[in-house]
């Protein structure tokens, strides 16, 4: 089964506290004056100081962009909130990271306790696997799951035990193996089946439901502090952050137009695209597109009927595809898959684009990987911009 970021297997366990961080006592304060001013002093110092009591009450916290993710620091361990991402009012886990040579903080904090750095990690996903090779931390990976569909040469070489489907892993072989912890992708209302038996701490990589490129490339300075290489992570992400933003700015600055954009294709019963809310629709609007499903007011994939599409879409100035299949798509098969396909504007003017992700390591190369995303998108769109940029996912249909 082929990877997508809507192709996951999680768990629904919530957990919450009663504690009010330092943080949540000052955005209160910050968004109620008026009812703060009426408090006596007194009661103000015993709020403050209840936030500051609280176990797991430590420094710093928000990222730049990643807004599901909460880091703390404390003098001798740290503490990383997973929003919930369907509801972010509540959170999804609490983890507490310890270094292995550090004696364990009194009182210990609330939450599931990681010793650091991780010897022997499960990645469910060829995404962190190829995240861990980039971060020059491979030799933390015990195995990966579905290992046959991974395409990542990088990957591909380390020849990873596979522990099976994603969706039933082989949890004895799991257990025997001494992992000490999985590293899976969370979904809605979803489970973790046996692995939740395993007493192996379970690591929800909800960088995938962020809202925007840079919030979930900035995720990988949370996977740094799990390896052991988190200096080398943030200055990673800070290069992508940079990249990413001037390229940003060079399209704003310097786009003639905004072209009309359609993407992917029928299957089955459905055509299913990007949200409008969705880290994609974000990518599009930063890479000079007029993106003509972006009032579906959604963070997921929208399921649409030929007909809708053929209303909204029929005079697109782009269209570009992401599939995956053994032979790269063409004209004429695109034409075969679906006669209508000729009543779109891009496909009678040969501006199709395709991006065939059982030949190119899409996923597990780009999500951590916005500046490169976004520079295959802009030379689709706006290819005056990037007159040397040579494509290396995306490529015009012949």
């Amino acid at each position: 089964m082929r990877r997508d970021e809507t192709d996951v297997f999680a768990r629904s366990q919530l957990f919450g506290r009663t504690h009010p961080t330092t943080d949540e006592y000052l955005d209160c304060r910050r968004s109620h004056p008026a009812f703060f001013m009426k408090l006596p002093f007194f009661l103000l110092l015993l709020l403050a100081l209840a936030g500051c009591a609280a176990p797991d009450a430590v420094e710093g916290g928000r990222l730049r962009h990643a807004t599901l993710l909460h880091i703390g620091r404390g003098d001798d361990h740290s503490v990383v909130t997973v929003r919930n991402p369907w509801d972010t009012t509540r959170v999804l886990q609490r983890y507490v990271l310890v270094p292995h040579d550090a004696p364990l903080p009194s009182p210990l904090p609330e939450g599931t306790l990681i010793r650091t750095p991780l010897r022997r990690t499960l990645s469910q996903s060829s995404v962190h696997a190829a995240l861990a090779v980039r971060l020059q931390a491979e030799h933390r990976l015990a195995g990966i799951c579905d290992g046959g569909y991974v395409i990542s040469p990088a990957v591909r070489t380390l020849a990873l035990t596979d522990y099976g489907s994603g969706m039933q892993p082989d949890v004895e072989r799991i257990a025997a193996d001494s992992v000490d912890a999985l590293l899976v992708s969370p979904f809605e209302n979803a489970g973790h089946g046996s692995l939740a038996r395993l007493n192996i701490p379970i690591v929800e990589c909800a960088d995938y439901m962020e809202g925007t490129p840079l919030g979930r490339a900035e995720w990988m300075r949370f996977y740094g502090m799990l390896w052991g290489c988190e200096e080398r992570a943030d200055s990673l992400f800070s290069a992508e952050e940079k990249a990413y933003l001037d390229l940003r700015r060079k399209v704003a600055d310097g786009a003639r137009n905004r072209p009309t954009l359609m993407v992917d294709r029928k299957e089955g019963a459905a055509w299913h695209v990007p949200g409008g809310k969705s880290y994609l629709a974000v990518l599009y609007a930063d890479a000079g597109a007029h993106y003509l499903f972006a009032h579906h007011a959604r963070s997921g994939s929208v399921a649409l009927s030929l007909e809708s599409v053929l209303a909204t879409a029929r005079s697109a100035d782009v269209w570009v595809i992401k599939y995956g299949a053994s032979a790269n798509l063409t004209y004429a098969s695109l034409l075969t898959d679906n006669a209508a396909c000729e009543a779109f504007r891009p496909y009678r003017e040969r501006r199709v684009f395709g991006c065939n992700t059982l030949a190119v390591p899409y996923y597990e190369d780009l999500p951590f990987s916005p500046s490169i995303l976004l520079a295959e998108w802009v030379a689709m769109l706006h290819p005056e911009l990037l007159p040397a940029h040579r494509p290396r996912y995306f490529f015009p249909l012949r």
